[in-house]
């Protein structure tokens, strides 16, 4: 027999379609087989990990390239805001004493953060605790039921 054909066809019940036995000496022993378990899963799971790294490692490459370019962004656009502030006093100092444009320009923004800072607190009071209530109820009926104790379907 050849090294290509390790199996040999046998005649099957339709014709046409054969089975084929496996090369008695390719097969291996129940014992072996049982052996071999733990070391394929040890291997199973260290190359899944290695897989897992090679995709976390790709993924924050490019979101740590994303998150530079809105930090260059931001710089660029809070250069701008001091650019238009400027350019702001500048333009009441057409019609105000210099002083006086700064003090208009600053209260404006006054009036903005004391606006903005309120709005944000009433949403921080209305969003409720930040913990997952719902979820933390739900895990702590399901360790109940598991226990066997109080009400659960």
């Amino acid at each position: 027999m050849s090294e290509s054909s390790e199996k040999t066809p046998i005649r099957g019940p339709f014709p046409g379609i054969g089975r084929t036995r496996a090369n008695p000496k390719s097969r291996s022993s129940l014992g072996t087989l049982v052996t071999d378990v733990p070391k394929l899963l040890t291997k199973l799971v260290r190359d899944e990990v290695e897989q897992g790294k090679r995709e976390l490692i790709s993924t924050g490459t490019k979101y740590g390239i994303a998150v530079g370019l809105f930090a260059a962004a931001a710089f660029f656009a809070l250069t701008l805001w001091a650019v238009l502030v400027t350019a702001a006093v500048l333009g009441l100092n057409t019609v105000f004493a210099p002083w006086l444009s700064a003090l208009i320009v600053a209260g404006a923004f006054l009036l903005l953060v004391i606006v903005l800072g309120l709005a944000g607190y009433l949403a921080l009071k209305r969003a409720g605790k930040l913990a997952p209530e719902r979820t933390i109820a739900s895990v702590k009926q399901d360790v109940n039921a598991v226990k066997g104790l109080g009400q659960y379907e």
